[in-house]
């Protein structure tokens, strides 16, 4: 060994630091994939049914739900032995700059992934977190949207039951402000 020389990484050093490249770069890819489809379910539909027993009247009843559903900011859109509700969701802000780091950590993994396989293009990999934003643009665009409310009342001797089909979170909304138990 010459002096002022370092010595010869050894052909295991390489298939070593290899591996352990393209597992990285394995594994960048499946985060990425995980982090397109998690935002992507940001804005899939959760709807439930539901059903409640009361012992209210069913007249008082059904005056209460108009109120609590107006109060909501819904609108009536079928009196029929289903009623119908409508309302706006409105998007998260929270939700939408939370997914838009989300992305930006993402991409930025990807880039710095792909500024090591592909050198030569070096830092310009790096203008692929000027994407992150679209990620909460696109959840603000599909969020913002009616949301419907199905409400049915039968009347029963001592109990009138009320099935509900909504939003989940609606539903729990629901269930604490009108104290009902699932």
């Amino acid at each position: 060994m010459e002096c002022g020389l370092a010595p010869r990484p050894s052909d295991v050093d390489t298939v070593v630091t290899e591996i352990a490249f393209y597992s990285t770069l394995a594994l960048t890819l499946l985060i990425a994939v995980g982090l397109f489809f998690f935002i992507r379910a940001s804005v899939k539909d959760r709807t439930k049914q539901e059903t409640f027993l009361s012992e209210v009247a069913p007249e008082t009843l059904d005056t209460r739900l108009a109120h609590y559903f107006q109060r909501r900011a819904y609108r009536l859109v079928d009196s029929g032995a289903v009623r119908v509700y409508e309302g706006i969701v409105q998007p998260s802000r929270f939700l939408a700059v939370f997914l838009s780091v989300l992305a930006l950590c993402g991409l930025g993994s990807v880039a710095l992934v792909l500024a090591v396989l592909v050198p030569v293009l070096g830092g310009w990999w790096f203008l692929l977190v000027v994407l992150s934003p679209l990620a909460g643009a696109f959840y603000w665009r599909r969020a913002l949207r009616p949301e419907r409310v199905l409400l049915q009342l039968i009347s029963g001797e001592q109990v009138t039951q009320i099935h509900v089909k909504a939003h989940r979170d609606e539903l729990e909304k629901f269930k604490a402000a009108l104290g009902f138990e699932s």
